[in-house]
């Protein structure tokens, strides 16, 4: 069983989980699939986004986080939800900035620097203005000057609105309960899995890890189903077996794609944003959405009417 820490999500036994591939800054394409859960989550349900968030070479990526935390108050708006309902995972790119905020403490800085640039961190650079040539810069520096620009990052987070705590909310994986007598779990990872460890002990290898996402029959009797929201070899959406991966290349010209599980690991919908931000099932439309600049929207454009109890 796992314990309960700030590593891991206890999603207990939900009706339904709705589990979002990594979105790498398609505002577009998370906005028309919010509109899309927004007529198809209910009570009971969980809704849990597996990680990297922003995008590189994205249009606006402080859009994206508005729309995340302006999506999250929405459901939480509605009568009988709960903040336990909604779930953030740090996917690699979330991981890597996490520790570029510790970057003092690594042994050779610049070094760890390219890693995390190679995960993605540089959407997080970009997202707070940081200039990526003083950041590798800063990174030969001594441990007093990264410490001292490591805390800027801090500050900088700090004050834009919402950052801060849903930074700080993410988590490592999550993890069902036994639906009933004798089944297994559903396990939700970021990016990659050793089935021949604990969860516990799966360290890196849920974000870096070169390792084939295999889960093989009998390897792991915990889980039914593990489910990943990111696949670095961009070999596409793999809903067999036991391993599966959800990422369709969303902000790389593939759809956003978002699988809806029940407690047992059946997999009852696919969802896919495609190109005009159309929803859609497979084949994907890998168009690329060309819609205009984002705009918040406030809370009650999400809902109309009495929260749906069911699908």
């Amino acid at each position: 069983m796992i314990a309960a820490s700030e590593k891991f999500v206890d999603l207990g036994v939900p009706r339904r989980i709705w589990a979002v591939a990594a979105i790498h800054g398609d505002c577009d394409r998370l906005m028309s699939l919010h509109d899309h859960l927004a007529s198809r989550f209910a009570v009971g349900d969980r809704l849990i986004y597996l990680g990297n968030y922003l995008g590189v070479g994205a249009r606006d990526n402080t859009a994206v986080v508005d729309e995340l935390l302006a999506f999250r108050a929405a459901l939480l708006a509605k009568p009988g939800m709960e903040t336990t309902d909604i779930v953030h995972i740090r996917g690699p790119a979330e991981e890597s900035w996490q520790r570029l905020l510790r970057l003092q403490f690594a042994p050779v800085p610049a070094q760890t620097l390219e890693k995390h640039l190679e995960a993605g961190v540089e959407a997080y650079l970009r997202l707070y203005g940081i200039s990526l040539s003083d950041t590798k810069a800063i990174s030969r520096a001594d441990s007093v000057t990264i410490t001292r620009w490591t805390n800027q990052l801090r500050v900088t987070q700090r004050l834009a609105p919402g950052h801060e705590p849903l930074m700080n909310g993410m988590r490592r994986a999550a993890v069902t309960r036994p639906a009933e007598p004798g089944a297994q779990r559903l396990l939700f990872v970021p990016a990659g899995f050793d089935a021949a460890r604990s969860l516990e002990d799966q360290g890196d290898a849920l974000w870096f890890t070169d390792l084939p996402f295999r889960v093989p029959e009998h390897s792991q009797p915990l889980y039914c189903r593990v489910i990943r929201g990111l696949d670095v070899t961009r070999g596409g959406v793999d809903t067999e077996g036991t391993a599966v991966t959800l990422d369709g290349g969303c902000g790389r010209g593939g759809p956003l794609v978002c699988g809806c599980f029940d407690a047992l690991g059946s997999l009852l919908e696919i969802v896919a944003v495609g190109g005009q931000s159309a929803v859609e099932s497979l084949p994907y439309d890998s168009e690329r959405n060309q819609t205009p600049r984002y705009e918040p929207r406030p809370v009650s454009d999400y809902w109309t009417g009495q929260f749906a109890a069911s699908a």
